[in-house]
């Protein structure tokens, strides 16, 4: 991949991301430009937008637990609900595409994929949280506890906003009115 790609990969991924979070309808949004050329297919933007989602969560994992290095449980949790409330339309898409991983209605490869992906989130949690000490069932266990305390409180408005448009796609639109 050369850098030019590299980048407007980026570009269409933040594209995506804000088609997403503006929709909040857990579809993937195809018609962003560049979209196709960007990424393969499904399976390549939802790999994509699990690691954006897991190294945001991360990083505001570390900067809560800054905050109050007291209650590492509480800090994950709020830093799990701020995440999701930070990205709503990324957090849409992977529920939509686990829930239809966990029916089996998305392939082999890709329902496994989202499977190891939940367990390492999980076990994330557990560990940042200072209850587990290594990876395992009952770390995965305890991490989906965590996980569902912060969902039982996430507020996400679902009232739709406008995309950001890149410059490109401003000046496009300014040239065809």
């Amino acid at each position: 991949m050369t850098w030019t790609s590299y980048r407007n990969r980026g570009e269409t991924l933040r594209l995506v991301t804000d088609a997403a979070d503006a929709r909040q309808d857990g579809e993937i949004p195809r018609d962003v430009a560049g979209f196709a050329e960007a990424f393969a297919d499904d399976a390549d933007l939802l790999g994509a937008l699990l690691l954006r989602w897991y190294t945001r969560l991360a990083g505001r994992i570390e900067r809560e637990i800054l905050i109050d290095p007291h209650d590492l449980p509480r800090a994950v949790v709020t830093a799990w609900r701020g995440t999701a409330e930070e990205q709503p339309g990324i957090r849409a898409i992977l529920d939509r595409y686990a829930a239809l991983a966990a029916d089996g209605e998305l392939g082999a490869d890709l329902a496994l994929a989202f499977a190891k992906a939940t367990a390492k989130e999980r076990t994330m949690l557990a560990l940042m949280a200072g209850l587990a000490s290594g990876p395992g069932a009952a770390t995965e266990a305890v991490g989906a506890r965590l996980e569902e305390e912060a969902r039982s409180a996430v507020r996400i408005d679902r009232v739709s906003t406008p995309a950001r448009l890149s410059l490109i796609d401003r000046l496009k639109a300014a040239l065809a009115a």
